[in-house]
């Protein structure tokens, strides 16, 4: 009987207490993106640099009413480096651009001014947006060397293979 009013009020608790909501993300994976935006109907360009933009305009949460966090927030921002080919980032990329850090929920994107990225960026009405959700699945800020060999080998046709399902 003991136990039984234990879990009775473990129940009980649960159910005040409400679901618990958090956002599960993936680890972003090269392949995965770059598959998965080679799929999209839309195009897109990837683009190694620095992201440059004001960082004071980057989302911020309203705890107080959640459902008041911007889904996106365009920041004007520029990119400066070098455009992935079948050569690799081989094509001078210097352009304005959007910069779109998305909110889902309390969740919001988040980047650094001035800092290294490899970006998949959409070319759309004539203008570039690098939109980057809570999860980061577009960008790779700081890539390691083995992180833009994947993009290229992606690009070449070559192995293409996400993390997740090589053996």
């Amino acid at each position: 009987m003991r136990r039984f009013s234990r879990l009775l009020g473990a129940t009980a608790f649960a159910l005040i207490a409400g679901p618990a909501v958090a956002l599960s993300c993936l680890a972003p994976d090269v392949a995965n993106t770059f598959i998965h935006l080679d799929e999209a109907p839309e195009t897109y360009v990837v683009i190694h640099g620095t992201l440059t933009f004001d960082e004071g305009a980057l989302p911020q949460t309203n705890w107080e009413d959640q459902a008041a966090t911007p889904t996106d927030t365009p920041i004007p921002a520029r990119m400066s480096g070098m455009s992935l080919t079948p050569d690799g980032f081989t094509a001078s990329f210097e352009r304005a651009m959007t910069f779109n850090p998305k909110c889902l929920g309390p969740w919001c994107a988040s980047a650094v001014s001035g800092s290294e990225v490899m970006a998949f960026v959409e070319y759309r009405d004539g203008g570039y947006v690098f939109s980057l959700g809570p999860c980061y699945a577009k960008g790779f800020f700081e890539p390691d060397q083995a992180t833009l060999d994947q993009a290229v080998a992606c690009m070449r046709g070559e192995s293409c293979t996400p993390a997740e399902r090589q053996p």
